[in-house]
């Protein structure tokens, strides 16, 4: 007879008269025979270990997005920050004080922000200008 050694056995009650005998061993006055019959628990733990790698996989995958997508956000709201849009405004022609201010009041909307920095140079003026009469109207 040969055992396999990597392979859990079961132990199984049996009387003496059922079976050869061959494989009959006597524990604690009982008649044991060993089964060949591999047992569910080690299938079970290596799917657990299968399931939780796939988990920390997925897992760390999440956090990767995670820090790509700030990292991302910090890029753009640097992009379209206050003080860059103030460098712009300084730059243009043809802006008074009372269009300098009410841009200032505007870039503190993010929205505003990135609509002024993503025109074109000859356009902001003109954006400006008419957010100036928009904010006339009551």
């Amino acid at each position: 007879m040969s055992v396999h050694i990597n392979t859990p056995l079961n132990m199984v009650d049996e009387d003496a008269s059922s079976g050869s005998g061959d494989d009959v061993n006597m524990v604690d006055g009982h008649n044991k025979r060993q089964s060949r019959i591999p047992s569910s628990s080690g299938r079970q733990k290596r799917s657990r270990k299968a399931t939780g790698d796939a988990i920390v996989d997925a897992m760390l995958e999440i956090a990767a997005a995670s820090k790509m997508r700030a990292a991302a956000i910090l890029k753009n709201e640097d992009r379209f920050s206050i003080s860059k849009c103030i460098k712009v405004l300084d730059e243009m022609q043809g802006v008074d004080q009372r269009l300098y201010f009410l841009a200032l009041d505007l870039f503190e909307n993010p929205n505003a922000r990135e609509t002024f920095m993503s025109l074109k140079n000859e356009r902001r003026l003109t954006w400006l200008q008419r957010k100036s009469d928009t904010s006339l109207i009551p």
